[in-house]
């Protein structure tokens, strides 16, 4: 989710360490070279295109709306709008900026940390016109009149903990902050949110209308914002709308099949640092793992990936020209929990409940065994570095179905393996089940997970015959869409009866640059769909934001590694990705789930 549902856990203080260096040391699985499939050549489109399987992106505008934060949506916004800032995790950039892709210098710092000035480069849009600070103002005054449809908004984050917003001249502009925050945090995962929007041709409120400044008011800025809004949510338009014409990115959108194909070309007089190699990319979703690994073996795309339960193919794939590359993630996985709903939320809320249920997930097997070694335990919210090999031995909760058992009948469950454990003790005793517990109640859930994704399916099956030893009941749906189907929600509401709910196939959350947990865990977050909220939790993760003290991130690390505010998973790499071995500048992937087409090119 910007983040995928927007791409590992702590093992201890040494990881903490790796984590805070940032240092990536992508393990890579190398090709063997070989030659191109039988009757396809190399680059199925020609040299100068390229064939990408990824999921129809639904959601062309830069301003992330609820329900809409999936990583491909990510991918294909990234490519035709830029962020003013682009991030990279290998320590050498200051406040991991890079300088190439970031359409700003790094900010200066000044009024002890509170006033951040930022200088924009030279740029342009599509149709020539420069790109300034009024973009940027534009940008800033649609988020602030419409925080309640922005996706990334979360009350006391960014815009409201902004004092003044100051434009110095055409490329120069200013943010002053109402408290002193870490400066690390700040860029990393506040600034990140800024992509300037040309002004110039979005400014109107109908698309007859004649642009004009009506953002600049806070009634204008949503009638603004509602116009842009039901232009998104019509992607049949995407191809032909002219307000999709204009945008700042390497690549413009030639064709859009909703659920079907999408066609980017790349933009002639883009005027970014990383020019595109080449002239078209095709993005081609797929069904399921099967149908895309059947057309990957045909030698019919150009980049695909290769599903876990087919990782024995790795070596055919190497002899017909494909390189095979794990794409590891800045990411941790976990099953949500819903604490509002009516029934299953009281149950949640027993934190011993929730430690049962995690002893009961075997998270080191699941990883060897059905994910091929494609994945790692999740121990708590900060990840390792990405392509760390990790293990559940620094985890609060190892494997213990027995544990798992002792604490159940200690809470006053009469526990009935393989039949339905109830509650026998009601009441808020030590020894007893639980406020809002009544007698007989029974340990069954739905879990509400995603179809297509075989390793998911069997993870799902292996986790359900475990909880079942001890009278757990799990019920196992699978859509297509996990996280539209099951929204953040209050008990009084219909849509509040799911239970659990699964969206980490392929990664629960790609966190930015900063690993802190204010759009995930903290009571409110816009992402925390389950409405998990602890006062200890808040007050950790609000001192990430303000101390440069690297043990605060590791207190809020261990403190929610304990409390399980959801149920830790398998993190499973992004994808293995496998693409033609002379298709270069893929590797090494971004951790944070980021395709930059443009990097890419035949070798011949």
């Amino acid at each position: 989710m910007g983040s995928r549902f927007h791409r590992r856990g702590l093992r201890g203080s040494a990881a903490l360490a790796s984590v805070m260096a940032i240092g990536l040391g992508l393990a890579a699985c190398s090709g063997s070279g070989g030659g191109t499939p039988k009757g396809a050549q190399s680059g199925s489109q020609g040299k100068d295109s390229v064939t990408v399987a990824l999921r129809t992106p639904n959601w062309i505008l830069p301003i992330s709306a609820p329900g809409f934060t999936q990583g491909e949506n990510a991918i294909f916004g990234a490519a035709q709008y830029r962020h003013l800032y682009e991030y990279r995790l290998d320590g050498s950039a200051k406040y991991n900026i890079d300088p190439e892709r970031s359409m700003a210098e790094p900010p200066e710092v000044s009024d002890g940390g509170k006033t951040l000035t930022i200088t924009l480069k030279d740029n342009t849009w599509s149709d020539g016109k420069p790109v300034t600070t009024r973009d940027v103002q534009f940008w800033y005054n649609l988020v602030s009149a419409n925080k309640d449809k922005w996706a990334s908004y979360r009350a006391g984050g960014f815009p409201d903990n902004i004092a003044d917003f100051s434009v110095k001249d055409a490329k120069t502009f200013s943010l002053t902050t109402k408290k002193v925050y870490n400066t690390a945090w700040f860029v990393g995962n506040q600034l990140n949110r800024i992509v300037p929007l040309p002004q110039h041709a979005w400014d109107k409120d109908a698309a007859t209308a004649k642009v004009s400044d009506l953002d600049t008011t806070p009634d204008g800025a949503k009638k603004v914002f509602d116009f842009l809004l039901a232009a998104s949510k019509d992607p049949k338009t995407y191809a032909t709308n002219e307000l999709w014409q204009v945008n700042s990115g390497a690549w413009k959108l030639e064709k859009y099949v909703p659920n079907g194909e999408v066609v980017l070309t790349a933009r002639e007089n883009y005027s970014g640092a990383d020019k595109p190699k080449l002239s078209k990319v095709v993005l081609r979703p797929f069904t399921g793992d099967d149908a895309e690994f059947n057309v990957l073996r045909a030698g019919e795309i150009d980049y695909g990936y290769l599903p876990p339960a087919n990782l024995s193919q790795q070596k055919y794939l190497e002899s017909k020209g494909y390189k095979v590359s794990p794409w590891y993630g800045w990411s941790i996985t976990y099953l949500q929990l819903n604490y509002n709903n009516p029934k299953s939320g009281p149950l949640f809320k027993q934190l011993y409940l929730r430690q049962a249920m995690q002893m009961l997930i075997d998270q080191p097997t699941i990883s060897k065994v059905i994910w091929s070694g494609m994945a790692a335990p999740t121990c708590g919210p900060v990840p390792l570095k990405p392509g760390t090999n990790g293990s559940s031995d620094g985890c609060a909760y190892s494997f213990d179905p027995a544990k798992a058992r002792q604490l159940l009948e200690a809470h006053g469950w009469q526990v009935t393996p393989d039949g339905q454990t109830t509650c026998q003790k009601p009441g808020t005793g030590p020894d007893q089940c639980g406020e809002g517990i009544a007698s007989g109640t029974p340990l069954a859930f739905t879990v509400t997970s995603q179809t297509g994704f075989a390793a998911t399916t069997k993870m799902f099956a292996e986790i359900k015959s475990q909880m079942a030893k001890v009278g757990v009941e799990l019920t196992i749906k699978e859509v297509p869409d996990s996280v539209a189907v099951t929204p953040a929600c209050k008990p009084s509401e219909a849509s509040c009866s799911w239970d659990m709910s699964f969206f980490g196939s392929q990664g629960s959350w790609y966190y930015p640059a900063f690993a802190s947990g204010e759009r995930l865990f903290a009571t409110g977050a816009p992402v925390n769909l389950g409405g998990y909220s602890d006062p200890e939790a808040d007050r950790l993760i609000e001192a990430t934001q303000f101390s440069a003290d690297e043990a605060t991130l590791k207190a809020y690390n261990d403190h929610l590694a304990k409390d399980l505010p959801v149920l830790w998973m398998p993190n499973p790499v992004y994808q293995i990705s496998a693409f033609r071995s002379d298709l270069q500048g893929v590797d090494p992937q971004d951790p944070m789930n980021g395709m930059f087409f443009q990097d890419w090119s035949w070798t011949s």
